[in-house]
């Protein structure tokens, strides 16, 4: 018998640290599946075992909801009645959908015109008072943090330690799945706190539980990569609105997660983004841009020969679901067939098309 979902907080409850007798407010996230993709293996040459860990299903369509449970459950056991956070997009639905479940009040700062829009429509209908700045993301979380210093409210971002701990449980399913840490973990990297709370996971299951760790590879958009050059970027562009951060508040835990490791930090192009994700589509897997981020960066290193995979179990984080952000698919979708409605029609089509 399969066993039921209960939640990263009560699945991992031992291993999290968090308030005694913390209750719970979960959607039943986390449980995603790791999938094996051994079609875009053979296209990168085999030799290797492939992977992809699918955040985008989760309840509100990405990883963030495995933070966001315990960031939101500890904000409502300690008593905060308003919860705030600067988003791209995934964070201000997943904080709308768990703070409208504790019977809190949910308030998301975004960049004006900066948010795709399938990420925008979903904080709004979980009931976020939505705001919308003038600017970037990073003055977005500028703001919430002094609000959040000055008043009452409880900041949900990635800054607070909560949300770590609840996104570190990705690590852990992987380990339960594999029965072992992989050799490598490729992952998409924004604000950086992803990448930060994966290392962290990996490390205590490695105490723990299993041995061995995975070397990791971050990747970034080459418009939208201050860990690569080495400096913050104030007016971050890239097509993967999700990593579109220029001043990721967890950049140095990032880099010394990718150094710890053995692995590294880099970033690939737009256009290298969107041929991974319909690589990925093309085994069945539709992912928002920011997330084939992942397998974007794999590839580059790969065909670079900057990594030797063989023999290796090797898995790619995809954080959120491409409904998050279709417009680019959309957009680039050729007019459809339009045929009168007979047999002879479509079998002609179909036949000798």
């Amino acid at each position: 018998m399969t066993k039921p979902n209960l939640g990263v907080i009560e699945r991992y409850r031992s291993y999290l640290t968090i308030p005694a007798g913390m209750p719970a407010v979960t959607l039943l996230e986390g449980n995603t599946p790791l999938i094996p993709v051994p079609s875009i293996s053979k296209s990168l040459g085999g030799g290797f075992e492939l992977w992809v860990k699918f955040e985008g299903l989760n309840p509100t369509g990405s990883f963030k909801d495995r933070g966001m449970t315990v960031a939101i459950s500890e904000a409502s056991f300690r008593g905060a009645k308003i919860a705030i956070c600067a988003s791209t997009g995934n964070t201000a639905a997943s904080a709308a959908a768990y703070s409208t479940r504790a019977g809190m009040r949910s308030i998301v700062i975004i960049p004006a015109g900066k948010v795709a829009a399938g990420k925008l429509a979903g904080a709004i209908a979980y009931g976020a008072d939505v705001i919308q700045i003038d600017g970037s993301f990073d003055q977005a979380l500028d703001l919430v943090v002094k609000l959040s210093e000055k008043h009452s409210i409880a900041l949900v971002n990635s800054l607070n330690p909560f949300r770590l701990e609840g996104q570190k449980t990705a690590a852990f399913e992987i380990c339960d799945s594999l029965e072992r840490a992989p050799d490598w973990l490729a992952i998409p990297v924004g604000n950086a706190g992803n990448i930060t709370a994966y290392w962290k996971g990996f490390k205590q299951y490695h105490s723990e539980k299993v041995t061995g760790l995975p070397q990791i590879l971050g990747v970034q958009a080459s418009g939208s990569a201050p860990l690569v050059l080495g400096y913050p970027i104030d007016n971050p562009e890239t097509i993967a609105t999700a990593i579109r951060i220029g001043r990721p508040a967890r950049g140095e835990e990032a880099l010394l997660a990718a150094s710890e490791s053995g692995g590294k930090i880099i970033s690939v192009t737009d256009d290298e983004i969107l041929s991974a994700q319909k690589l990925l589509a093309s085994a069945g897997i539709w992912v928002e841009p920011a997330s084939a981020a992942s397998l974007a960066g794999l590839k580059r290193q790969i065909e670079s020969k900057n990594i030797d995979l063989e023999s290796k179990k090797v898995v790619l984080v995809c954080t959120g679901h491409g409904l998050k952000d279709p417009d680019i698919i959309i957009k680039g979708f050729s007019k459809t067939k339009v045929l009168a409605p007979e047999l002879k029609s479509l079998e002609g089509y179909i036949l000798n098309g």
